[in-house]
């Protein structure tokens, strides 16, 4: 293994593998976020989970094993997309590895290198996907039953059995 120490290429080699790091500060965002997100999907269903213990209301049981079962999916889903960003840190990191080693050694990685830099991106993309999926599944099953109109109480009368004449202001 051949080692290159000239200041010039350990400088150019350092420029090359640390510009895939700002792909790693997004994937750290992004699990903080999605992180943050499982958290509040894990106390909702602590909390609902708590409520249908005591209550003996059977319309609202089977709203809160609905609201569970998404919440169950939800989840999944956020902890398969932390999986994905983590999967895809490690390929960046891998990548970084190899374009140094690739710089500044006899070692020739490049094709690995493209290989990991990619793999790294689809699973940051389906990452993506899943959160964006999962952020859709959270609204779904929001009911915004107070902004809704109140339904008028003629609109439970019911209608006459014959209609009205109209008055003709000309006879």
């Amino acid at each position: 293994m051949n080692l290159a120490f000239d200041s010039s290429t350990i400088t150019h080699s350092i420029q090359l593998s640390v510009a895939p790091v700002f792909l790693l500060t997004a994937v750290a965002g992004m699990i903080g976020a999605v992180a943050g997100r499982l958290a509040r999907i894990i106390d909702r269903a602590r909390v609902v989970e708590n409520s249908a213990r005591h209550s003996d209301d059977a319309d609202f049981l089977q709203r809160a094993r609905l609201e569970l079962g998404y919440l169950r999916t939800r989840g999944r889903m956020a902890n398969g997309c932390i999986g994905l960003l983590t999967l895809c840190g490690f390929l960046i990191g891998v990548t970084i590895i190899l374009l140094f080693l690739g710089e500044t050694t006899d070692f020739r990685g490049h094709t690995w290198a493209l290989g990991s830099f990619l793999s790294g991106v689809l699973s940051f993309l389906l990452a993506l996907v899943l959160f964006f999926v999962e952020t859709v599944m959270a609204t779904r099953i929001l009911n915004f039953h107070m902004l809704r109109p109140p339904v008028p109480a003629s609109a439970f009368s019911p209608a006459p059995a014959t209609a009205p004449t109209p008055v003709n202001p000309q006879t």
